[in-house]
This record gives structure tokens, C-alpha cells and sequence, in this order.
């Protein structure tokens, strides 16, 4: 039995009314679609179909709510109106699993391009955008390609993982500033639930992706709404390009396992106990060179968490800490040298 909201919906898919400005239907869409898809996912796709004329939007729900389901129907919409020129931008590492949902889950031809194959493509004198598939790629590929990419003039880009470029207004982000030359005039879909953790400006960084003009530079943003702290203003103005749907909001119509938190008390030994008690010494210290004062909470609060789960794990924190420190020092007697 399908819910009210499901009803609206479906109603308006079956009687082919217009939702959005430049296409007419989510009827393709959902009939190629081999899987349940829920109210939010529906609204969150003719969200991204309401402003055309923008250079994309923000698909910011809470994990585990579908995200990869909102932009398959986009990206199925797209196709069956003939755009195919199609890219997703992700970490490599989840690269396959993107092939395995367009192919399982919407029967749509795409494929995985990397150095290899595109180097293959051009010694045959083929164009490796040009397959007629949705092509999937990394982060560091779309940054090396990044000229390429923007000659070949995609009609739509789905980038995942959207927060690991959020500090695109740094200069120092190079593999960020990159895919944000590469995608520039393409309308982007980024899907993100965390569109920012330590600071606004990380917000500020992902609406930059979309278009560097919706707040201007970055001095600008920082004045209006991390000192002043405008938040109603800020979201207004965030309002038609970001998207972000709660668990909570859902609970009508998704049933999620309720977790119970257990503790479990425990009795560390001695060595483990002197371990503990050293890094929080470490931490705690006011001459601590080796961390940036900036960082110092966050980086903080991330080694007590790897501290309780996995000794091994804390070495590696603790060496790439060391390393760092290592690497300043050994900067610092050079120039001293050269003086």
C-alpha cells in the first residue's frame, strides 16, 4: 500500500504533467528504475529540475536515505531525452560500485575510465568521452583531464563525495580547483551528507563548485555569515541550490532498526593504561609543533578515537604526525642554511 505522498506523485508521473521548467516527466525515469523508490527521492530529483537555468544543486541527505537513487533518476531523465552526455566524478575506490547501481539498478550503459583505457582510446583515434555511455571517473583523472573534459562539453556531471572538495576556495587545493575548471559549464549534481564539519567556509567551498558567484569571494562570505552569523539569511539564500532531507523526515514511510548503544566496561592493562596516559600528555602539550594550532581539537579528538580502537592504527597516526614534524624541521635547516 502506497502512502499520500506516494499517491500525489505517481498521479502526477501517470497524467504527464510538468514538474520543472524544461522537462515534462519522471515517467522514463521511473520505469527504468529496478528498484523502491521513495517520496524523498522523487522530490529531490524534480528539485534538481526546478531551476534550469542554475549550474546545479546540492543533494545533502542524511546517509543510508538513497542519495545514488535521486541522481540515477536525474541521470535517467537526462537519457531518455537523448543528453548522454553524462560523466560521474567519485573516489575511486567506489568507481565500481557506481558501474554495478546504473547497470543493475537502471540499465544504463557506462563505463569506468582511467589512464589506461583513455591512452588506449586516443592510440586508436578514438574520442574516450565519446562512447555513448555514461562515463565514471576519479577525482585525480578529472583533474588531469580537466582540459579534455571541458572541450568535450558534458551535459551533466554527478559528483560524489562532494565534501572531499570542499576546500576548493584554499589555494592549496589543487585536485579541487581542477575538476571545478573541468566541470565549469556543465550542470553538476553534488551528492554530499556532510556538506560541512569544522567551518561555514566548507559550505561556502561546495556552492563554489556550482558556481563561484553565488556568494562571491570568499572575504565577502566570511564577513556576512561566519563573523556575523546570519544563519536565516545564509539559508535562504542556500535555498535553491541545496537539498537535505533528515531521517526523521522519512520515518512515515522507512522503517530503520532501532540501534541501542552498549557500554561495555572494561579494565585496560598496565601498558595500555601508560599508552593512554603518554598521548594525552603529548596532546595536552603547549609546545606541540608537530600539530597546527588550527587543527589542534580536531586532530585531537581524532587520535583519542583511534586510541580506542586499534593500537597498530594509532602508530600510523603517530608516525605520519612524525613525519610531519621531521619534514618542518629538515625545512627549516635548510633555509637556515641557505642564510
Amino acid at each position: 500500500m502506497i502512502t499520500r505522498y506516494h499517491a500525489i506523485y505517481y498521479a502526477r508521473v501517470l497524467a504527464q504533467r510538468a514538474i520543472g521548467d524544461n522537462i515534462d516527466s519522471l515517467s522514463q525515469s521511473l520505469l527504468n528504475a529496478a528498484v523502491d523508490i521513495n517520496p524523498h527521492q522523487i522530490e529531490a530529483a524534480l528539485f534538481a529540475f526546478r531551476s534550469p537555468l542554475s549550474k546545479g544543486i546540492i543533494l545533502a541527505d542524511e546517509v543510508g536515505l538513497g542519495k545514488t537513487i535521486e541522481a540515477g533518476l536525474v541521470l535517467c531523465q537526462y537519457w531518455a531525452i537523448g543528453k548522454r552526455k553524462i560523466i560521474v566524478v567519485c573516489p575511486a575506490a567506489i568507481r565500481k560500485q557506481w558501474s554495478f547501481e546504473l547497470t543493475e539498478k537502471f540499465g544504463i550503459d557506462n563505463e569506468i575510465l582511467d589512464s589506461k583505457n583513455y591512452n588506449e582510446y586516443v592510440r586508436i583515434g578514438r574520442n574516450p568521452f565519446d562512447n555513448k555511455k555514461v562515463v565514471i571517473c576519479s577525482y585525480n583523472f578529472a583533474a588531469r583531464k580537466k582540459d579534455e573534459i571541458r572541450l568535450f562539453g558534458f551535459d551533466l556531471a554527478i559528483i560524489d563525495e562532494a565534501h572531499k572538495l570542499r576546500n576548493v576556495y584554499k589555494k592549496n587545493s589543487v585536485t579541487a580547483h581542477a575538476v571545478r575548471e573541468a566541470l565549469e559549464n556543465v550542470k553538476k549534481l553534488l551528492l554530499t551528507a556532510t556538506p560541512f564539519q569544522n567551518s561555514l567556509m566548507e559550505l561556502y567551498g561546495l556552492t563554489s563548485i556550482i558556481d563561484e558567484n553565488i556568494f562571491g569571494d570568499a572575504k565577502s562570505f566570511r564577513a556576512n555569515y561566519v563573523y556575523e552569523e546570519n544563519y536565516s539569511e545564509l539559508q535562504m539564500r542556500l535555498a535553491p541550490y541545496y537539498k537535505r532531507t533528515l531521517r526523521k523526515d522519512v520515518v512515515e514511510y522507512i522503517n530503520y532498526t532501532k540501534r541501542l548503544p552498549l557500554t561495555q566496561k572494561f579494565d585496560s592493562t598496565d601498558l595500555e593504561f601508560e599508552l593512554y596516559t603518554k598521548v594525552s600528555e603529548f596532546l595536552r602539550s603547549d609546545n606541540l609543533y608537530s600539530i597546527p594550532v588550527k587543527q589542534k581539537m580536531l586532530t585531537t579528538m581524532m587520535v583519542r578515537k583511534i586510541l580506542a580502537s586499534s593500537t597498530y592504527a594509532l602508530l600510523g597516526t603517530l608516525a605520519t604526525i612524525k613525519a610531519r614534524l621531521e619534514k618542518k624541521c629538515l625545512k627549516k635547516i635548510n633555509t637556515s642554511s641557505l642564510i
